[in-house]
């Protein structure tokens, strides 16, 4: 069979596309369609905050929120190899902002700045997160350029959860464990069979996923705790979750919708609205036994499914709420 000739990769210097970092490229990255490529790269769902956000007596590049989390995720970068003033910046943006996730990115880095990356993800806590991407524009003969994101230094998730854990409850349980490798499993099934991302595994009863929107995120739940029955149970829930100081307004514009959610579901829904705590959630459960590993499989698939369902229904419907409490709100 006689084979097409096939293209080459030619690569592109960055200076080629962006002549300037603060007018070239940094308004590059904050498109979505890019922010959503560097969220692919490094796990985290980003929604922009803010370009060159004012941080004491230095600016930063660009500010954005991690949507399953709402924590900071700050990003810095650079149309040259890595340097030190780049480094101070990041320590003086982190200190700042109390950002949760750093990103620097950059054409090259240096081997003392990789290192330094990976010697502050072992230092810090789970709280803290550092990441190092090295940046390549590539074109396959008169092909548009495309760029590509090399991770050249992340966290290390394992270690740092154990590491964590113990410091906070002086060991990490069997329990613990078990949650820990249940959702690490969960995981690795989402990547191979789903568009969900999945938050770190952490030794606890929940891991979060973003819906694409700060204050509403949903979330996996393998919990001792049976909610139907109020005993010492196992079960497994999904559940869409509203923090904030909007949560309650949110929630109620939600009900207003409870019959035509309900019927797009078409599963029993709880909705769960606690007096004194802004935290609301609607959510769906079972009973499953998650310490059993042999029956991992039948509830990472309804977890999955679920997931997906929630996020088919309540993903449009989340981004007019501000619309529907100001029309509830009234003049």
């Amino acid at each position: 069979m006689k084979v097409n000739p096939l293209g080459r990769f030619i690569k592109v210097d960055l200076r080629e596309v962006f002549a300037s970092e603060a007018s070239d490229f940094t308004p590059w990255l904050a498109q979505q369609e890019n922010l959503t490529l560097l969220a692919e790269t490094i796990g985290i769902e980003l929604q922009l905050e803010a370009q060159e956000k004012d941080v004491g007596p230095f600016r930063a590049d660009i500010l954005c929120k991690d949507t399953s989390s709402d924590n900071w995720v700050l990003i810095e970068n650079q149309v040259e190899r890595t340097d030190h003033t780049h480094l101070g910046q990041l320590l003086t943006y982190a200190a700042g902002l109390q950002a949760v996730t750093i990103v620097w990115i950059a054409e090259r880095f240096t081997d003392e700045h990789r290192a330094t990356l990976d010697w502050l993800n072992e230092k810090t806590d789970e709280q803290i997160n550092f990441f190092g991407l090295e940046i390549e524009l590539w074109r396959i003969g008169d092909s548009p350029v495309a760029p590509k994101f090399n991770v050249v230094s992340q966290p290390n998730d394992w270690s740092r959860t154990v590491q964590a854990a113990a410091r906070e409850t002086g060991e990490i349980t069997e329990h613990k464990q078990k949650q820990l490798r249940f959702w690490i499993a969960f995981r690795d099934y989402m990547e191979k069979n789903s568009k969900i991302r999945c938050q770190k595994a952490y030794p606890q009863h929940w891991m979060n996923h973003s819906i694409g929107r700060t204050g509403f995120h949903l979330a996996s739940i393998a919990s001792m705790w049976n909610s139907a029955t109020s005993t010492n149970k196992p079960e497994i829930r999904v559940e869409l979750t509203l923090t904030g100081d909007k949560a309650k307004q949110h929630f109620v514009a939600l009900e207003r919708q409870r019959e035509q959610i309900e019927k797009a579901c078409g599963v029993p829904l709880t909705w769960h609205n606690p007096t004194g705590k802004n935290m609301c959630r609607i959510y769906t459960r079972q009973d499953a036994d998650f310490l059993r590993e042999e029956l991992w499989p039948q509830q990472q698939q309804w977890l999955r499914e679920t997931l997906e369902l929630f996020q088919r229904v309540f993903a449009p419907i989340i981004q007019n709420l501000d619309s529907e409490v100001a029309v509830s709100d009234g003049p």
